[in-house]
């Protein structure tokens, strides 16, 4: 009888291990991609860019956020806004980070 509880006490307890590994959860960590709520930009950035007359630059890349303008884009300052700059590239407005010149925002 004693044999008979220690075996059932043994097995319960393996059980109970495969049953915790099993509800163990595996995340993959994946790139992070910039949205366009990741970052807010004030109205008057926006107002400014869209108001401003520079020409477009044809570039083949793809200009998405996140992705970094090449140095051979130029891009323009925003007034009163230093940690925003501004491109046209293949006809489409773009906000830039000047110190990273990483994509903060496509206008459409």
């Amino acid at each position: 009888m004693r044999n008979t509880l220690i075996l059932a006490t043994t097995a319960l307890l393996t059980l109970s291990a495969s049953a915790y590994a099993q509800s163990t959860v595996i995340v993959e960590e994946t790139d992070p991609v910039m949205t366009e709520s990741t970052v807010v930009v004030p109205g008057e950035v926006r107002t400014y860019v869209l108001e401003q007359q520079v020409p477009s630059v044809a570039y083949e890349g793809d200009v998405l956020i996140g992705k970094v303008i090449p140095d051979t884009v130029e891009v323009h300052p925003v007034d009163g806004y230093g940690d925003y700059a501004y491109t046209v590239v293949n006809e489409r407005r773009v906000i830039v980070n000047p110190q990273t010149r990483t994509v903060v925002q496509v206008l459409e």
